[in-house]
Order: structure tokens, then sequence, then C-alpha cells
């Protein structure tokens, strides 16, 4: 072997390290950084055959007792081991609040609106459209984080859009005095129509009635060149509490066994035909799979499936 190469090779390793250990021993010290804090992305988007689905991050925010909202027929032990065993924390609990886009070719539908006008006109910037361009906006349901966007001092934030609903659901809010229907969905009232079980939005999407949580609740199903997905609103607002307790009680749930039961009939049909859906609720980019598993099921976040081509 020859030494003078063994030498040089040294050499040349050991100045190239020099500049590190300057930096870390003596003359220029590296300056300290402020932590920037936690940053969770604004948007997703995955192809579903000839469609583009768009999750978007319109809110997020820590909320203490999450046994107030989420099991409220479990006993604090079988709480605390559930809990433990997904390694979340029992004394608090991070909500995600997550509109969809659906690019249709020919179309460009926003389902629910988020907490406020312009939280959900930054998500949709984010995702590279303007209010302007939104053709339709789909409610899934009347609670305030579906739609708090939807309006604001009566002026619609998507001026060109059609809006949609279903019809129970509608029925049921127009007549309840919630003030907020009365003050972001009334004012709108003559640029509504309705939806009933089944019927479509546009070809490719269509309508589930999954009732409970509200009277008209609706999941949507979306179908494009042979490929599912379902968006299930507030079918289960938490990936473990929910998902996979399916029968405990959640506090925002008008009709809490309804409620478990449409759980039970949308979640058995997604783990057996594997399709994916996005929750509004989910940790986002709220895209996942479910399996059946035990007494109910196992929520399976999205990795790359769907960005496979």
């Amino acid at each position: 072997m020859d030494k003078d190469k063994i030498t040089r090779r040294a050499a040349l390793t050991c100045a190239a390290a020099l500049p590190i250990a300057a930096g870390l021993g003596g003359a220029a010290p590296a300056r300290a950084q402020d932590a920037q804090g936690p940053q969770v992305p604004r948007v997703y988007r995955v192809p579903l055959g000839s469609f583009e689905v768009t999750a978007m991050m319109a809110g997020t925010r820590t909320v203490p007792e999450p046994q107030g909202t989420f099991g409220m027929n479990a006993s604090p032990e079988e709480f605390a081991e559930v809990s433990e065993a997904a390694h979340i924390p029992t004394d608090k609990a991070q909500f995600f609040f997550t509109p969809t886009l659906v690019n249709t070719g020919s179309a460009l539908i926003l389902f629910d609106t988020g907490l406020d006008p312009a939280g959900i006109v930054a998500a949709v910037e984010a995702a590279g459209y303007t209010p302007e361009d939104v053709s339709h906006v789909v409610i899934t349901h009347m609670h305030g984080d579906h739609i708090g966007g939807l309006s604001e001092g009566g002026v619609a934030t998507f001026a060109n859009a059609a809006l949609i609903t279903g019809q129970d659901e509608w029925d049921h809010w127009s007549a309840a005095g919630n003030e907020g229907f009365e003050g972001k969905v009334r004012p709108l009232e003559s640029g509504f129509s309705f939806l009933t079980d089944d019927a479509e939005v546009a070809p490719g999407i269509t309508a589930v009635l999954a009732p409970g949580h509200t009277p008209g609740h609706m999941c949507f199903a979306l179908e494009s060149d042979g490929q599912k997905m379902m968006l299930t609103a507030d079918l289960a607002n938490h990936y473990v509490w929910s998902v996979g307790k399916p029968d405990w009680e959640v506090r925002f749930d008008m009709d809490k066994q309804l409620a478990a039961s449409s759980r039970r009939k949308v979640f058995g049909m997604l783990a057996e035909e594997k399709t994916p859906f996005i929750g509004y609720h989910m940790p986002f980019p709220a895209i996942g799979y479910v399996a059946a598993e035990g007494d109910g099921f196992r929520y399976i976040p999205h990795s790359y499936q769907l960005l496979m081509t």
C-alpha cells in the first residue's frame, strides 16, 4: 500500500474538518436561535382519478378536559387506559378543522367553511385558488365550525358559488332559532338548494345521510375513474375516542345512539371496501383508513397510498 497516498488522504480529511472545529470551539461560535414553535401544514392535495382533492387546515386549537366531550359514557379508568395505549394525554386534546376542496375539472366544490371567513379564505388561497373560483359550497351540517366562514354581515364569502345542504338539516335548523344559523346561513337562504340521501352534488359526488350528530348530517362519497373516497364530516370527531370507540358518547352528538349507529354503518363499509376518508376533525391532513378491530375500528393514517398514480 502506498504510504504517500494514505498521508495525503489523511491530510485532506483533517483539512476538511477544520472549519467545523473552528466554528465549534473558538472565534466564531454559532448564534443561538429562538424556537419558532410547532408548525402544522395548511394544505394537502391528492389525486382521486381525474379529481383533485385538497384537505385544508382552517384552524386548530388545544382543548382541556377531553372526557367532557368524548367518551362521556366511559369510566375514567377506561378512558385513561385507551388514551395511554394510543400515547395521547387525558387532560387535553388537539382539535383540527379541515374543510375540503374537490376539483372535478368542471367544478371547484368546497365542503364546509370552517370557523370564520378570514380562515377559510386563507385556506382556499393557500390551496392555490381565490374565493371567486369556488363554484359550489356544500354544508355537511349546520354546526358553527362548519358554517362560520359562509358569510359575514349577510354577505356571502363565496359570491359565485351555488349553496347546497341536506333537506333534513335545513328543515331542522331553520326552525331551531339558532343564532349561528340565523346570522350565517339565513341571509343566504335564496341561494340554497337541498339534497336528500343518495342525491348527486355533481357527477361522482353523492350524498350519504348519516344522522345523529345532527338530524340531517351528511357524508359525501367521491368516485372518479374507479377510485373512491368518503368525506365523513363529523361522523367521528376523534381518531381514538370516536373511531376506535364508536359507541362512546360525544357531547356534540344530538342523538347519541343514532350517531353511534351511523358510525358503525359507515366505518364498517369503509373498512370492508378499504376506502380512504377525510374526517373533518382528524389529525391533519385528516386522511386515513379504518380497519375493523375488536368492538370498533382502528384508524390508519394516510401515508403515500393516494400519491402514487
